[in-house]
């Protein structure tokens, strides 16, 4: 008898606020005078008081970048 298998999704991955200043290659002060006027990908803090930026959050901002 066949089991029918079901994919999941993957989760959406956590970015530590390091990877993504490497990434975007901006500084700390950057990324938080972007995310006070609004302009920076959301992010998230988890309860240790860590920061996470989501990958899907981080893609969808670079694509603004690109089409802005």
């Amino acid at each position: 008898m066949a089991r029918a298998t079901t994919r999941r999704q993957p989760a959406d991955e956590l970015l530590p606020l390091e990877a993504v200043l490497t990434e975007l290659s901006i500084t700390r002060a950057t990324y938080y005078r972007w995310r006070n006027r609004g302009y920076a990908p959301e992010m998230q803090r988890l309860p240790n008081g860590r920061l996470r930026i989501s990958r899907r959050a981080l893609d969808a901002f670079k694509n603004e970048l690109e089409t802005a």
